[in-house]
């Protein structure tokens, strides 16, 4: 059997009073529709088609890099009608899955059990029991139990409106039934749209037994239509992130305050303080600690390493035992080595920082190689940029560069070189000799100074 997924991604999404389509609102940092093509592909789709709406082409923009085919649904008819627009894409497999692309936590395995349960069938559909089924399509089953049809809210009876066991509108189908199906669908209703549910009455009005599963939590199937509903699924999906983390051998002091937008992976016995932020791909060595308030984003950090309160680390790697921070910035292409210190208010791009190296105080290191066992002063600044291109620092293996150092590159410092504090260095420095560059002190005698007159 091959299998062909829909999504529905044509809705205005008015609630989200956003210019942004709500299928590429963010998150845990990703468009919701991105999360539901994760779905799609997780289950071994052959073809995935995305149904848009007119005007919403920053959808095919937005996800140009997106295995799968891109359809306009110009007119908004319902969903029914929609389904109708993807069906050609369709064209060469066997069975068909109708997801949302407004609902982005939808799992593989609840996926996976539904086309399973009904692969005997011509049709399968998720269902979920509410308290409060308020808003949602009812099943109506016969006294057997049979699922008869789905009927809307807005054109049920009493009777009907008291039903608990509603709609989540996924269904699975055989390409060529479901395709007569919505062929016969039509659009007597309040709404006057064709209502893909209208498919269930009638397969079963057939004979076809409609095959049921229900998810393993709510908040797989829950939709997002506004920005409160698009909050509580990104704390739903923050907690269960976070509780994964934990059963694996991470320590995070406080659940509800951690944030990961992209994959984090843990080794055991990581510590994550409150309030951290994770982009893109991070990875954290075994026994590593993140302080407060951190923002990681594609990074790797090495074993028992420590990153103190409210460091950035973007695009960089920090070796096993180093201390970044607190209030540190490392930028792309840093390489911090292996139990160096990296300290606060110290800024580093584009260089390399071997063994044991230190910069502690509010330096900034740009586009340089420091060697092994060098300590360089507070306020020491590599000046990288002559204002139309970058260059380079050296500096070997034992340096020591004094506090309020300029070092004018391209230069380089020799090993075993000591710099004097306040110098402006633009010519390279020997190795194991003190360099200083800075003007001769002078005191002048008598001077007063100036009064207000």
């Amino acid at each position: 059997m091959t299998l062909g997924v829909v999504i529905l991604a044509a809705g205005k999404g008015t609630r989200m009073r956003s210019a942004l389509p709500k299928v590429l609102h963010p998150l845990a940092g990703r468009p919701l529709l991105r999360h539901v093509l994760d779905a799609a592909e997780a289950v071994g789709a052959a073809r995935i088609c995305v149904v848009y709406g007119h005007g919403g082409e920053l959808v095919p923009q937005a996800l140009a890099d997106a295995d799968c085919t891109f359809v306009e649904q110009a007119e908004r008819l319902g969903t029914g009608h929609a389904v109708q627009q993807a069906l050609p894409a369709m064209a060469d497999v066997d069975r068909v899955l109708v997801l949302y692309g407004d609902v982005p936590l939808i799992e593989a395995e609840t996926l996976n059990r539904l086309i399973a349960d009904s692969g005997e069938t011509a049709l399968g559909l998720l269902t979920m029991t509410l308290a409060d089924p308020s808003g949602y399509g009812r099943i109506v089953r016969d006294d057997t139990g049979r699922v008869q049809r789905i009927v809307e809210q807005k054109d049920a009876s009493a009777a009907e409106r008291a039903i608990t066991e509603v709609n989540t509108g996924i269904i699975t189908a055989e390409r060529e039934r479901l395709a007569q199906w919505l062929g016969r669908v039509d659009n007597d209703n309040v709404q006057r749209e064709y209502y893909l549910t209208d498919v269930i009455g009638l397969a079963a009005a057939d004979g076809v037994e409609v095959v049921t599963a229900q998810p393993e939590t709510l908040e797989e199937v829950a939709g997002v239509n506004d920005r409160l509903q698009l909050a509580e699924l990104e704390r739903y999906h923050q907690r269960r992130t976070a509780e994964c983390l934990m059963r694996r051998g991470t320590s995070i002091a406080d659940p509800a305050r951690i944030d990961i937008r992209g994959r984090l992976e843990c080794e055991r016995d990581v510590v994550l303080d409150i309030n951290l932020i994770c982009e893109g791909e991070v990875r954290i060595g075994a026994g590593a600690h993140i302080g407060p308030n951190c923002l990681l984003k594609d990074c790797d950090i090495g074993p028992s390493a420590e990153v103190l309160a409210n460091s950035v680390i973007e695009g960089a790697h920090v070796g096993a035992g180093a201390r970044i921070g607190p209030f540190a910035r490392l930028r792309p292409a840093a390489d911090i080595g292996r139990d160096c210190h990296i300290g606060n208010f110290v800024e580093v791009k584009k260089a390399q920082i071997a063994a044991g190296s230190k910069v502690n105080h509010l330096s900034y290191i740009g586009d340089a190689v420091i060697g092994s066992g060098v300590n360089v002063g507070a306020g020491t600044i590599t000046c990288n940029y002559d204002g139309a291109n970058k260059h380079r620092t050296v500096i070997d293996d034992g340096a020591f560069i004094g506090s309020n150092t300029a070092l004018v590159a391209p230069v380089a410092v020799g090993a075993g070189a000591t710099i004097g504090a306040g110098s402006v260095v633009s010519r390279d420095a020997p190795a194991e000799q003190l360099t200083v560059c800075r003007a001769k002190q002078v005191t002048i005698e008598g001077w007063e100074r100036p009064r207000k007159k």
